[in-house]
């Protein structure tokens, strides 16, 4: 639970560095299931949403172990978890299910949680296991599987993130050889395949719609240094844009950013690519058009602070929100600010160019509440922004304190009533 109060920061400037991204490390502590050894990752940073998938590991048996910001698992006998209230907190949790099954011959899990912004089913991981040999029962509100998994060729209905990873980890120590078709290309994606190959693993293609992985015997520990956080880069790149200055964001790889930074262009924003990560100048000011699509498409957690974006820019821009159905949640709250944006089915039609103003606004989900934020050093006045649920700290670590190191007006208030 938190609660900040933004005042109008008009100029940000200097630099800043990343954490390792979130939505790679949660795959990549998964993975120390899959082995006996330990499996050491680095630099991991401390958000909430780290911090229950530990939990989780713990209550799968894993010994964990935290040395500054490196984590250390080690699970000897892996077994499913007996507490159901952490698999209902985190999206990622559906992740022990392909090593625990693959280890063990058994898992039985239930439906994981997360934020609240559409549906987002475990069938397609499912039925990547069914089609690996894998008896599956319906146990209450869990899932039961049981058997010895073998290579198969899968077919992905979408090109799920979360099912690429836990088919790609269950199946490096299965039978045979497994080929996924229609597979998801995120760099996370390719991340979680370096770091299981270092493992000794067998995998190629990660990063293309077809990933082939040939089982071996056993995987071995290792010591593993995940990629840069391409969602908080983004973010404190739209922050950027929507002030006077000029920020750099050191550690942003530009190839895993390259659809924002055409749009953060495209409005006018001046960007530049350095040997040491990514450098915007000046503010949005031209309207534009985005469509969220699965990568190399435009990234759906980006949607929201590019929302606000759009709200600086004189005309109007349209985001269609492709991936989740429920993803304009923030639309209701930026409008408290005075934001006129209209949504229609899928579509949001941005009119910008007005001034906001501060208001008291909630935070509905992770990446809506960084928008929030964003928004709040635009709008004249203060902004109060009550994050209830703690969705901010699940997925930034420390994104108010980065924010005001480059000259941003924020602070956290302790004791204030949500």
């Amino acid at each position: 639970m938190a609660t900040y109060l933004i005042r109008h920061s008009p100029v940000l400037s200097g630099e800043v560095e990343l954490n390792a991204a979130k939505n790679a490390v949660l795959p990549l502590l998964a993975a120390g299931l899959l082995t006996e050894d330990p499996l050491i990752i680095k630099a991991v940073p401390r958000i909430t949403d780290v911090e229950t998938l530990l939990q989780i590991l713990r209550d799968c048996g894993a010994e964990v172990q935290r040395s500054g910001t490196d984590i250390s698992i080690c699970a000897l006998h892996p077994q499913s978890p007996t507490h159901e209230d952490n698999m209902r907190k985190l999206r990622a949790s559906i992740l022990i299910l392909g090593p625990i099954l693959a280890r063990s011959g058994s898992a039985c899990v239930g439906l994981p949680g997360g934020c609240a912004i559409g549906q987002r089913p475990i069938d397609l991981h499912v039925k990547g296991f069914q089609a690996m040999g894998a008896q599956v029962y319906p146990l209450g509100g869990k899932r039961q599987l049981s058997g010895r998994l073998s290579g198969a060729r899968i077919y992905l209905d979408l090109p799920s993130v979360g099912a690429t990873e836990n088919l790609m980890m269950a199946a490096s120590i299965s039978d045979g050889t497994t080929t996924l078709e229609n597979a998801a290309k995120e760099p996370e994606i390719v991340d979680l395949a370096n770091c299981l190959n270092q493992m000794g693993a067998s995998i190629t293609g990660a990063g293309t719609g077809t990933v082939t992985i040939m089982g071996v015997e056993r995987l071995h520990g290792a010591i593993y240094s995940p990629i840069s956080d391409r969602v908080e880069a983004g973010t404190l790149l739209c922050a950027a844009a929507v002030t006077e200055g000029s920020v750099l964001v050191r550690g942003a790889c530009a190839e895993h950013l390259r659809s924002l930074l055409f749009k953060l262009s495209e409005a006018g924003v001046g960007v530049r690519e350095t040997h040491v990560g990514v450098r915007v100048n000046g503010m949005a000011a031209s309207p534009f058009e985005v469509r969220t699509l699965a990568y190399p498409g435009f990234p759906t957690d980006m949607q929201a602070p590019m929302t606000v974006v759009a709200l600086k820019c004189h005309g109007t821009s349209m985001i269609h929100e492709t991936v989740f159905e429920n993803r304009f949640m923030h639309v209701g709250e930026l409008s408290r600010l005075g934001a006129h944006i209209r949504v229609e089915n899928n579509v949001a039609m941005i009119d910008g160019g007005y001034p906001l103003r501060g208001a008291a606004v909630r935070s509905t989900d992770l990446r809506a509440g960084a928008a929030l934020m964003i928004a709040g050093l635009m709008a004249e006045g203060e902004t109060v922004l009550n994050d209830p649920a703690g969705h901010i700290e699940r997925g930034y670590q420390n994104l108010p304190e980065k924010l005001r190191s480059l000259g941003a007006d924020i602070e956290k208030l302790e004791n204030y009533p949500l």
